[in-house]
């Protein structure tokens, strides 16, 4: 029953971002999404799952549900990323960063 309840609840989390996903799939916009919580949701995933997976291998108990979410989240993410960078009609702060920079 407990992998049952892991499985939910790691199915609905992720695909939360999926609406977002298809939204800007369909429409090539990004303006409206935050560029600082794209990278902070990156960087949370990316922690967290880490930690989990050395956590899982020195205890030896792998929670595969939570492998499901974050490895499909994160694949969701690199296209909201993508798409942030590519779509977006006016430069993001980190494209005005690095212009500064080059200058």
């Amino acid at each position: 029953m407990n992998e049952v309840v892991g499985w939910i609840g790691s199915l609905l989390f992720a695909i939360c971002a999926l609406p977002q996903v298809i939204h800007t799939f369909k429409t090539r916009k990004t303006d409206d999404v935050s560029e600082i919580f794209l990278w902070l949701w990156f960087w949370g995933e990316v922690f967290t799952f880490t930690y989990i997976l050395v956590d899982d291998i020195t205890s030896k108990n792998y929670h595969i549900p939570l492998y499901f979410n974050y490895l499909f989240n994160l694949l969701l993410l690199f296209y909201l990323i993508y798409a942030k960078y590519t779509y977006n009609s006016k430069p993001t702060g980190l494209a005005l960063l690095f212009q500064k920079i080059r200058k």
